[in-house]
């Protein structure tokens, strides 16, 4: 096994992921396409907080990058020894990995507490407030009770579904990366690549 390559599928993974967590988020911003509500500032707070912007977006491509460079980085490194840049880049990738996971799991976070607090919306008394944030999430169990937000239309579903994929996407990430922190670690330690061959093929 190389971990180079693994790293590399690691790396484009993160790289695919980390586009859809900013097109979600993006989205949230504009309940059914309207973007009024962003301009009136009634949107969840949690929807300012960038978490799949920043947490699973941007944070995320610095690692898939490194992730990808690591196959075309230079084997002969440090000390005159064959294959030691390659074990040097592997363990750096860890530390890109670290970055991951932090990005990854504040993605998460945002997008669980959004679904837990629920959206702001016009509710049935003509007041703009956080109408199913004293339920502590059970709203979510109970479809009869979304038609209490009459404004913007079919917010909760909006909200529920955006936040939702950020949610699972922000875990992939999470795990991915972690597996990276197992990968790099290995690669560091044991080499590049497994066989022998691989490493003066590289």
């Amino acid at each position: 096994m190389c971990y180079g390559k693994c790293a590399r599928c690691i790396g484009h993974s993160l790289a695919g992921l980390a586009l859809l967590c900013i097109a979600a988020n993006i989205l949230l911003y504009f309940p059914n396409g309207e973007t009024r509500y962003a301009s009136e500032n009634h949107l969840s707070r949690f929807v300012w907080f960038f978490s799949g912007i920043v947490g699973g977006g941007l944070l995320m491509l610095l690692p898939a990058f490194v992730f990808i460079g690591l196959e075309q980085d230079d084997c002969c490194g440090c000390c005159g020894h064959e294959n030691c840049g390659k074990r040097c880049a592997m363990l750096s990738s860890v530390l890109a990995s670290l970055i991951g996971i932090a990005g990854s799991g504040y993605c998460v976070i945002v997008a669980a507490l959004g679904l837990a607090e629920g959206p702001l919306c016009l509710n049935s008394f003509g007041q703009w407030n956080y109408t199913f944030a004293s339920t502590e999430g059970q709203y979510l169990l109970d479809t009869s009770t979304w038609s209490q937000c009459s404004e913007p239309r079919h917010v909760v579903e909006w909200n529920v579904s955006l936040f939702s994929i950020l949610l699972a996407l922000g875990g992939i990430e999470f795990i991915l990366c972690l597996i990276q922190v197992i990968n790099g670690v290995l690669g560091g330690i044991c080499g590049y690549c497994c066989s022998r061959q691989q490493q003066y093929d590289c």
